[in-house]
């Protein structure tokens, strides 16, 4: 069964497909099969319907009830290690 994974930014467009290029490829060298939702931040909740994860390339306060990890480490190239721990963790935990 496929995970939803919404992936956000300030504007949906260049971040957030840096982010959520590098989710798929964690996904598929792990054999999870994720769907990705691409989305501005500012639409997060009305797309958290069935989703397991939130990645976001802005700092986000809110709690969804949906766990939550940055994806900066992705753009900035520091700590990717830790982040695609994190987000296997709660991909494989599903």
């Amino acid at each position: 069964m496929k995970k939803k994974v919404i992936v956000a930014c300030g504007g949906a467009v260049a971040t957030s497909t840096i982010a959520a290029n590098k989710v798929v490829e964690l996904a598929k060298k792990n054999g999870i099969d994720i769907e990705i939702c691409q989305v501005r931040i500012s639409e997060i909740e009305s797309n958290l319907s069935g989703a397991c994860l939130i990645v976001t390339t802005s700092k986000v306060k809110r709690d969804y009830g949906v766990p939550l990890i940055t994806g900066m480490p992705f753009i900035s190239g520091m700590g990717v290690e830790k982040t695609e721990k994190a987000i296997l963790e709660v991909l494989q935990a599903e």
